[in-house]
């Protein structure tokens, strides 16, 4: 028999090498994806390959039987099982049948209005990658008890570290388990995942039926793209058989759902749930048999799913095969894949057809493989009610597609389940969901007048989504900068109380019991003193910062061909992308792109933000900007969050990078940038960014204040003024920095790194987060921070000068040290509860 991967290694040079079972496993197919070329297609899935019901739900009972066997009882009954959608819902509830005693649950990427996401992440190599988590039961994932993590293929690695990631800051736990049908990570992959295990203090296990590598040769992505463009230009985009005269038949199966029983896990499904359906399925086989006995010769019967719909349609199909019918099973999917009829490829036929379920992300595309000239006498469509659609019967849509290649056609519809906790919504009915279309065709003829048309009227529409993500806010409507300065890629939250006292923000972070992105400090007043210092500090430095703004905007445009586009993190780095921008203006004529972002430590980058830039402008072309760098916690987080999107270069650039984290910078001293003395007011009179799951849905971008009401202590535009005005005296100067810094080794060494952990240590704080190293993070923990104290550098001189003035305001000693890599040092309160003392026994003061 020819492994249904042989097209596509013999074209590519991919290989898989491991177990011998692999190649039983998985076929290999074409993406039409710019993120990876190659697809691996399961065999035992049931999404792109049609199997029998029993080899799928086997597959997924066996790997559950197998976690529960490693856990033991006890442990699996505190257990909650979490698939991923689209591909691994049935998966998921396979594994949790095979557990029995825990509760599933499913990503989606299917919002419900008045359901709060508990969670969400990202998929690196997705077409669609936007994970959400809605339990109706929010509790559900707030156990302490093992997560056991479902995906059919285990590839990088990285979308389980995202879940865990997100899940684990919120509800820590000590096991995880993951679960899937091959284990394909490389072994850097797997240094990874036990790296990030031992980071969060957890256990970590890996069940999987078989494991090995896939192995890609250099340029397989482009060589992958130019293979499917040759195919496709070849043999037309989509491959199916000629459409044949049927004499096709389209029922409906009366499918009597037993009453508030969840139609898949997307909300949760409990063991009470399973039992339900377990004694359900004899009834509810029984109707689809039915359907099927109302034509004759439907011997080989296809039960197609519809994307994350799986679960429901595989346990039809298994009670059907019981029952002693000839049946397979499959599902639709939004994954767009090229196919090939030869038997070394794993999709030999695709149908295309539009989506019908009113989906969050648009219309689009929808496909089905491996049906149309799978030699079926029948299919069984299994959807949700929310899918039941006129999109579904309209012509060129999926019934119709399945009536020109299959003789009878059965559509069997689940009511969409709809948690308690939503806006209540009428109560569903077989057969008033979208437009009943029944046609008996005699022949090769259209339907005409005179077939059997039952129309029925069209129940109530979900709520309109919406599909496009907003134009960037602008000035002045959103900030005091002027609307070309900056785009930002944000929503508006000015109307919403957010602030809470620093005190009370930083006993609910140390905690756990709050991020520090889902509050915002009391915005800082600086008193007369304060204001006379920053000004002073301004007019002594501006020529300083005019010189790093010219260094690091000219080494960028001589390291990036095009034209640059700039996004500064906000908000510190905002004030440097304007900068910037007005530099390439004044020596070049360049009118740069500038949008701000929201990144958050521990969560990473706005992912709405990173699509709408991908979707406006060549990813290749963006700058990340930022005004500092500290130790360089968000430098990785960057990194890290940039491997689920590509094209995009983790490189920030930054004005000052006395931490070594960076190699395009303006300078490496740690020197007082004024813009760090200030909060909103120095930033066009814009928040620090906002993470919260009320606020701040799967659609939305990150959330920031505008503070309309601190119009008269505005001084952003003064701060840019006055460095801009420096620009021309400072220019032959940067001309000779960047010529020097072109041709030095500009790698990173991470020294300010290494030192904040010594600090960390010395100072028994033992937690790196807790130290900020630097003038700009410093002044930052005095405004916004409960500080323990100040390390100065011993003769740092007039550039401390503000922050001693704020140390003295707020009751904080400051410390004369030698040997820092820093002017100074900021060090947060550790361990701290309002009254608490620090590892030197004394109590925090704040004023």
């Amino acid at each position: 028999m020819v492994w249904t991967g042989t097209w596509v290694a013999e074209r590519l040079g991919v290989e898989l090498i491991g177990d011998e079972e692999l190649p039983a496993l998985l076929g290999l197919a074409l993406r039409r994806n710019p993120k990876r070329a190659h697809l691996l297609v399961s065999g035992v899935l049931g999404k792109h390959v049609p199997r029998h019901p029993s080899v799928v739900y086997g597959a997924g009972l066996d790997l559950g039987r197998r976690v529960r066997a490693l856990l033991g009882d006890e442990e699996t009954a505190r257990a909650v099982v979490l698939g991923y959608a689209e591909t691994a819902t049935a998966l998921g509830h396979a594994v949790a049948d095979g557990l029995a005693l825990a509760p599933y649950l499913h990503s989606t990427r299917r919002p419900v209005p008045g359901v709060a996401p508990a969670g969400g992440f990202e998929e690196s190599h997705s077409h669609a990658t936007s994970h959400l988590l809605l339990p109706e039961d929010p509790k559900l994932l707030a156990g302490d008890g093992p997560l056991i993590l479902v995906d059919d293929e285990f590839s990088t690695g990285n979308t389980v570290l995202n879940t865990i990631r997100d899940l684990h800051e919120r509800h820590p736990r000590e096991r995880y388990v993951v679960v899937a049908l091959v284990d394909m990570r490389a072994a850097a992959d797997r240094d990874r995942l036990d790296a990030f295990a031992e980071e969060i203090g957890a256990r970590v296990d890996l069940v999987a039926r078989a494991a090995g590598t896939v192995r890609l040769p250099e340029g397989v992505l482009e060589k992958g793209r130019a293979l499917v463009a040759e195919h496709e230009a070849r043999h037309g985009a989509i491959r199916e058989p000629e459409t044949v005269p049927l004499a096709s038949a389209f029922v409906r199966a009366a499918l009597d759902w037993p009453r508030d029983l969840p139609d898949g896990g997307r909300h949760g499904f409990t063991p009470e749930h399973r039992e339900r359906l377990e004694a359900a399925l004899p009834s509810l086989a029984a109707g689809v048999a039915e359907a099927l006995r109302s034509r004759p010769g439907t011997g080989r019967v296809l039960v197609l799913g519809f994307e994350e719909l799986m679960y429901a349609p595989l346990r039809l199909g298994t009670a059907l095969e019981e029952a002693g019918h000839d049946v397979r099973y499959s599902t639709t999917t939004r994954s767009p894949v090229l196919a090939v009829d030869d038997p070394g490829y794993a999709i030999r036929t695709r149908l295309v057809f539009p989506a019908h379920d009113d989906p969050a992300d648009g219309p689009g595309e929808r496909y089905a493989y491996n049906v149309a000239g799978g030699g079926f006498d029948a299919v069984v469509l299994v959807v949700d009610s929310a899918a039941d659609t006129p999109a579904l019967h309209a012509p060129g849509g999926l019934l119709a597609r399945l009536g020109e290649h299959v003789p009878h056609v059965v559509l069997a519809v689940v009511p969409s389940y709809v948690p308690s906790r939503a806006p209540e919504a009428a109560p569903y009915t077989p057969g008033t969901a979208g437009t009943t279309r029944t046609v008996e065709n005699s022949g090769a003829d259209e339907a005409t007048a005179d077939d059997t048309v039952t129309e029925v009227p069209d129940a109530t529409e979900a709520p309109e989504r919406s599909s496009m993500l907003p134009e960037p806010l602008r000035g002045p409507a959103f900030s005091s900068y002027a609307p070309e300065e900056v785009g930002w890629l944000l929503q508006d939250l000015s109307d919403v109380e957010l602030e809470a006292p620093t005190e009370e923000r930083e006993e609910a972070i140390q905690s756990g019991g709050a991020h520090y992105a889902e509050s915002l400090p009391v915005e800082y007043q600086p008193s007369e003193r304060y204001q006379e210092l920053f000004h002073a500090a301004l007019e002594a430095s501006a020529a300083r910062i005019a010189r790093a703004v010219g260094t690091v905007t000219e080494t960028v445009l001589a390291e990036r061909p095009g034209t640059p586009v700039l996004v500064s993190l906000a908000r510190a780095g905002t004030p440097v992308g304007v900068l910037m921008r007005r530099w390439a203006r004044a020596r070049h004529g360049l009118d740069l792109p500038h949008y701000a972002v929201s990144i958050v430590r521990g969560r990473g980058i706005d992912a709405n933000a990173l699509r709408w830039l991908a979707a406006h402008h060549d990813p290749a072309d963006v700058v990340f900007v930022d005004g500092w760098t500290g130790k360089g916690a968000i430098t990785r987080e960057l990194a890290e969050a940039l491997k689920d999107f590509d094209g995009f270069d983790p490189d920030i650039a930054v004005l000052a990078d006395p931490g070594s984290c960076v190699r395009t910078y303006g300078t490496r001293e740690d020197f007082l940038i004024p813009s760090a003395c200030l909060n909103s007011t120095v930033s066009g009179l814009i928040s620090r960014t906002v993470l919260r799951s009320d606020l701040v849905g799967p659609d939305d971008f990150h959330g920031a204040k505008f503070y309309r009401e601190l119009a008269g202590s505005d001084v952003s535009g003064a701060f840019l003024d006055a460095v801009a005005a420096r620009f021309e005296e400072v220019a032959a100067t940067v001309d000779t920095d960047v010529k020097e810094l072109l041709t030095a080794d500009r790698a990173p060494t991470w020294e300010g790194w290494a030192a904040v952990e010594r600090i960390s240590e010395e100072y028994g704080i033992h937690d790196v987060n807790l130290v900020k190293p630097g003038v700009g993070e410093t002044t930052r923990v005095l405004l916004r921070r409960v500080p323990w104290k100040i390390l100065a550098k011993r003769g740092a001189g007039a550039d401390l000068a503000h922050v001693r003035l704020l140390a003295e305001q707020r009751g904080v000693p400051v410390e004369e040290v030698d040997g820092l890599p820093y002017s100074c040092v900021g060090l947060i309160h550790p361990e701290y509860t309002r009254g608490a003392t620090g590892a030197d026994g004394k109590a925090v003061v704040s004023r």
